[in-house]
């Protein structure tokens, strides 16, 4: 069973919010309303501009997701959703344009098989009324099927991609086509193809008489329908040819899904690495293993890593048959395919069966037919370049490239082929959830340097993540049941600079920082932490601005490096638990979230009178036009032709029309029951008291449902604030039992939510549990002063009663600690473990914010979390100076120490 990810539900949610806004507000504002606002580490907040460039004014937007997001399953959903909000059909029309035959076979093997997630995603919306086909399939689709049934039609864009029309069957006159293009408006027609001279050249039976009829082709079938266009990879397709036939086909709007936009895509969504990560669809960090000592003791070592993982992997509950790759050299290469599979084979080798081994390459192709996942011999795949496009195997947990690493052709493709996990669930053996790379190179720190640059560059990683995902062996893998907690190896840290730093090394440094002269200037080998000072001897060698700007970037690249090696969670050290605000329910002791305070301000559709404000529909002969809280959803003559909106079936009634809103609306805490009734009362009031014909609902179904929704939600908010003023007295934290709580959360080690930019100052904090810190800043954004929340982090990593601490990430409860308010949930600002064992909660507010209703709010459930701790649990708001005069560092030090 594939569960839903956190990043598919935002992303998604993402794709909605716009297309429900353009609809109302233009392309434009829409982009500006949704698009992301990326904030620089001086506190400015940027937004790019929405780019015409690919198709003009025809919406496209793209979500960026790396390899192994799952793209496939997220495009199959956005079909549908995007649909009812941008089309307001349940039968969308979706041109699916991938970039290789070997893809579009994968892909409509995964939209048509019946247990495929892919195709389940299409069925939970559409149930059997869907067809997918190919283009040489889409004569089998019925005109009656269009408009009834979701049609998925799956093609590469090579397919399309041409100067010369006539050139292509998808241009070509069909006359099995025919019936489909029957009754055209002039509005259709003014879209589609005519038969031209060209036409009758490559199509002998078509005569003179046919110049100027329109062309019943695959092409003008598509354009007819106006379809949502999907483009997987489409970094691959970004030329201005490629541009013109997507103009050329009319498509309501283009949807790309890429590891790597390039420049001109609108990334509406971009989903970071470290988001799969946490959501275990991929394994992270990567073991990288250097071998400076020769190729055989890269295969050895590489073979014995995947012996060891083998062995972790009975302890799994699900069947994993770890495999490695080698990527062998090319023929005029020292370590060629057949030179390695005698090696492996021999007795003088590896002396492993050759059964166990698969050789891909363009000659050998031993996968072919092969289903790595299910129980088999393969243990071994050898290749030389890229695998079989579409090859998938989470099973595959070891690389080892034979190749130099700084230049070996499709590295990131293998190394994308190793960081799938299996069944994207998490693993039982920590080191089930890493990927290891084995190269034929010296230093760590510069093989480091060109495979992150191929994690940014072709697999979707930024820059700190590729940082953090690449981590070097600590000696061998721990032995099962072993701690991983130990301390690590300092990690040596390579920084290119611009020149030799004039002054010598200063005499403090000289064990630490070596410099080595190069052709482009120098090189800095710093083995131990880079601290300020070295920072500062090292910028000694810049100029100003960009070569101070780069070698900035450097020595922070290697500090997120060093960091992800060193920093607590990286070394397993578990974070205490921390106990939830519970609260007894009908004689349960239940945590306390939104439902159930919306539960005990006794929510209820029928507790406020039947009513949809801010809902109304104004029609003329040319436009039909439905206002939504203040906006106004525009339906032209065009789209209500396409739509059938004019159309509405003799024997619909309110029970099909209740029945539509119904899946639509669906709450997990209202009765099917209930939620019937209030639809229908809701629908009796506006056409009894406002005068709406059910035609009308009907057309205007989906945006209708969008209102209901918006009100549900509206009528829950008040019910939730009623139970929690009422309730709070009763709040306390969950009993502890075994080594935690009954309910409790916990800072997982690789779950950590933070978002770009992270911290860069000078001061090096010492105790944060994660390796990077989110929304941290050092400097007050245009001023030279100390920034106020990094003024109270500063005092909290300092404190000797410290053991680690987190800064807490807003809007994520999956992953961050919450406490719940009347309105929402509150996070507070840092989360401390103390050495004694106590939890310490910190929220820090500026001056315009110490007393705000919502800051007296969020102080009373912090107190009721700390009082009904036990002595377990303590919570400050922390301001700059208080009543009392006493600055967030000695606040800190009272409340800790009791004073």
């Amino acid at each position: 069973m594939f569960t839903w990810k956190d990043y598919q539900r935002k992303a998604l949610t993402a794709l909605d919010d716009f297309f429900r806004k353009l609809r109302s507000a233009g392309l434009d504002e829409a982009w500006r309303a949704c698009a992301p606002v990326a904030e620089t580490a001086d506190g400015n907040r940027t937004q790019e501009p929405y780019s015409r460039d690919a198709v003009g004014d025809v919406p496209a937007v793209c979500v960026r997701i790396p390899t192994g997001g799952g793209k496939t399953f997220l495009a199959a959903h956005a079909v549908a959703r995007v649909g009812k909000a941008l089309q307001d059909t349940e039968a969308p029309v979706a041109l699916w344009l991938v970039p290789s035959d070997a893809i579009r076979a994968q892909t409509l093997e995964a939209l048509s098989s019946p247990r495929n997630p892919c195709r389940e995603a299409l069925t939970q919306y559409f149930g059997e009324r869907v067809r997918v086909c190919a283009l040489d399939e889409l004569a089998t689709v019925g005109p009656q099927e269009v408009g009834r049934a979701a049609v998925v039609v799956v093609a590469t864009i090579q397919s399309f991609n041409v100067k010369e029309k006539a050139q292509r069957t998808v241009y070509s006159f069909d006359e099995t086509l025919a019936s489909h293009f029957q009754g055209l408006t002039p509005q259709q027609e003014a879209r589609l193809d005519r038969v031209t001279e060209a036409d009758i050249a490559a199509q002998p039976y078509l005569t003179r008489a046919d110049i100027g009829r329109v062309k019943t082709s695959i092409a003008n079938w598509i354009t007819l329908h106006r379809p949502i266009v999907i483009v997987d990879e489409a970094h691959n397709n970004r030329t201005e040819q490629a541009f013109g036939t997507l103009r050329n086909l009319h498509p309501a709007c283009l949807i790309e899904l890429t590891a790597t936009p390039a420049k001109g895509s609108n990334v509406l969504y971009h989903v970071g690495a470290l988001a799969l990560q946490r959501e275990d669809m991929i394994k992270l960090p990567i073991v990288l293993m250097e071998h400076p000592t020769g190729w055989k003791d890269a295969v050895r070592d590489a073979i014995l890593t995947r012996d060891r993982l083998e062995m972790l992997a009975a302890k799994e509950n699900d069947y994993i048959r770890p495999v490695l790759l080698f990527q062998a050299e090319a023929k005029n290469g020292e370590v060629t395919v057949e030179k390695l599979l005698e090696h492996l084979t021999s007795v003088d080798g590896e002396h492993i069966a050759r059964e166990q081994i698969a050789v891909a390459t363009g000659n050998q192709k031993e996968l072919d037919g092969i289903v790595i996942g299910e129980p088999g011999p393969i243990r071994y795949v050898i290749t030389v370049e890229a695998l079989k496009e579409g090859w998938d195997c989470p099973f595959a947990y070891v690389l080892c490239s034979l190749q130099d690493a700084r230049s070996a052709k499709d590295v990131e493709q293998l190394l994308g082929r190793v960081l799938r996990m299996p069944y994207a669930r998490p693993r039982l053996q920590v080191e089930m959830s890493k990927a290891y790379a084995h190269i034929v190179a010296q230093g760590f720190a510069r093989v480091a340097d060109a495979l992150a640059d191929r994690l940014v560059n072709n697999m979707g990683f930024e820059r700190y993540e590729a940082a953090q995902a690449l981590v070097p062996a600590q000696g061998v893998l721990p032995a099962a049941g072993g701690s991983s907690a130990a301390e690590p190896k300092p990690a040596e840290a390579v920084v290119a600079l611009p020149a030799m730093p004039t002054a010598a090394v200063p005499a403090a440094l000289q064990e630490t920082v070596e410099l080595r002269p190069t052709s482009n200037g120098a090189t800095a080998i710093v083995r131990g932490e880079l601290s300020a000072e070295v920072e500062d001897f090292l910028l000694t060698s810049c100029k100003g601005g960009k070569q101070q700007d780069a070698v900035k970037e450097g020595i922070e690249r290697e500090r997120i490096r060093q960091a992800a090696l060193t920093a607590p969670s990286a070394r397993g050290v578990p974070f205490a638990p921390l106990p939830q605000l519970c609260m007894d329910f009908d004689g349960a002791l239940q945590p306390v979230e939104k439902r159930m305070l919306a539960y005990l301000g006794q929510f209820d559709l029928f507790a406020e009178p039947v009513s949809l404000a801010g809902f109304g529909v104004r029609e003329s002969g040319n436009t039909f036009e439905i206002n939504l809280a203040e906006e106004t959803v525009h339906y032209e003559v065009s789209d209500s032709a396409q739509l059938h909106l004019n159309e509405v079936s003799p024997h619909a009634n309110e029970n099909d029309l209740v029945r539509t809103l119904e899946g639509e609306c669906r709450q997990m805490d209202v009765f099917p029951t209930n939620l019937r009734k209030w639809l229908l009362a809701v629908l009796r009031h506006l056409q009894g008291d406002r005068h709406f014909t059910l035609t009308t609902l009907v057309r205007g179904q989906f945006v209708l449902a969008e209102a209901l929704r918006h009100e549900i939600e509206r009528r829950r908010k008040l019910a939730v604030g009623k139970g929690f003023q009422a309730s709070l007295p009763g709040f306390a934290c969950a009993p502890p039992q075994d080594n935690g709580f009954r309910y409790e959360f916990r800072f997982e080690p690789n779950q950590y939510p933070g978002r770009p930019p992270f911290y860069a100052g000078r001061y090096r904090f010492k105790k944060h549990y994660y390796p990077v810190i989110h929304d941290l800043r050092e400097k007050r954004a245009s001023k030279n002063e100390w920034a106020e929340e990094f003024t109270c982090a500063q005092a909290i990593d300092v404190h000797p009663e410290v053991k680690q601490w987190v800064r807490n990430v807003e809007k994520e409860p999956r992953f961050s600690f919450w406490l719940p308010t009347a309105t929402d949930y509150f996070y507070p600002d840092f989360i401390a473990e103390l050495r004694d064992g106590r939890l310490f909660a910190v929220e820090y507010k500026g001056e315009p914010y110490k007393t705000n209703d919502d800051s007296r709010e969020k102080k009373a459930v912090g107190a009721q979390w700390e009082h009904s701790s036990g002595g377990r649990c303590l919570f400050l708001m922390a301001v700059s100076d208080d009543e009392l005069g006493r600055d967030v560092a000695r606040q800190i030090d009272d409340k800790v120490r009791g004073r």
